[in-house]
């Protein structure tokens, strides 16, 4: 369900979805936040949501493809202009992230979006019509772009999340670079909701029943033998959360004081 970056889908689901567990839906976690900032096309509360659990607690990473005079470090890239190509809406993390640069970091970048997939976004950056992305998971490289990251073609800048890796190399986290502990909030903010990497949710609702069959149903396969071994053929990253971990954290947020609130909605303001 195309638009606005997974806003749609959400939408759907929490106001329109039959309410019998037959419809769940997965958005990104960025969307999931949206009524918080006073968004009024994110129809939903999504503590509300019937939550199953989260499949993987993501990492993001922004990279920048390797030319003569291009960022070759985060620190580069905050004191040079960088365009980075988007390929969701405003919601999307590879939308958000660099504006959070420019507005928590004071970064001259600018932004191309309005790509129809990440696969067309990156030819976009091969190509030259921007310099970097950001949003990229470990899935995403992997599977998609191993060897330009392996030999250096597209290079890694940094990481976003509460999480680290060296998986992909030794890459510094964006919380590295603060200069402001006031700014540690923000960042939290936006970036500790990486919890929600794929998000499975139902609307209101749902029978206690029905939706505790389908959150025994949701961890038993997150522990399956067969289903853990298809997803590492895939190269496919399981991390799971329960219904538990991300209510905490969406009730969490909920609490955030409002000039935190406030600051992190002008954090991803164009």
């Amino acid at each position: 369900m195309p638009g606005a970056g997974t806003l749609r889908a959400a939408n759907y689901i929490y106001n329109i979805a039959a309410k019998d567990g037959t419809e769940l839906g997965n958005f990104s976690s960025s969307a999931a936040m949206e009524p918080l900032m006073d968004n009024d096309q994110a129809r939903f509360d999504a503590v509300k949501f019937s939550w199953v659990g989260s499949m993987n607690q993501e990492i993001n990473f922004c990279g920048i493809w390797q030319r003569p005079g291009s960022p070759t470090s985060f620190a580069d890239m905050l004191t040079s202009e960088t365009v980075f190509a988007s390929s969701g809406g405003l919601t999307s993390f590879g939308y958000q992230h660099p504006l959070i640069f420019k507005n928590v970091f004071g970064a001259n970048v600018r932004m191309v979006s309005g790509y129809p997939g990440l696969p067309q976004a990156y030819v976009a950056v091969q190509r030259g019509e921007a310099q970097g992305m950001c949003g990229l998971v470990r899935t995403h490289i992997k599977t998609l772009w191993p060897n330009d990251v392996k030999e250096g073609r597209f290079k890694l800048i940094v990481q976003l999340g509460p999480k680290t890796t060296d998986e992909l190399g030794p890459i510094p986290s964006i919380f590295a670079f603060l200069k402001a502990e006031e700014d540690r909030k923000v960042l939290e903010f936006h970036f500790n909701t990486k919890l929600l990497g794929r998000p499975l949710a139902g609307p209101p609702g749902v029978a206690p029943e029905r939706l505790a069959i389908l959150r025994k149903a949701f961890q038993d396969t997150m522990r399956d033998r067969e289903f853990l071994a298809e997803a590492e053929r895939a190269n496919l990253d399981i991390d799971p959360a329960t219904h538990e971990q991300v209510e905490e954290l969406l009730a969490r947020f909920a609490d955030y004081p409002k000039d935190v609130i406030e600051r992190a909605r002008l954090a991803v303001t164009r």
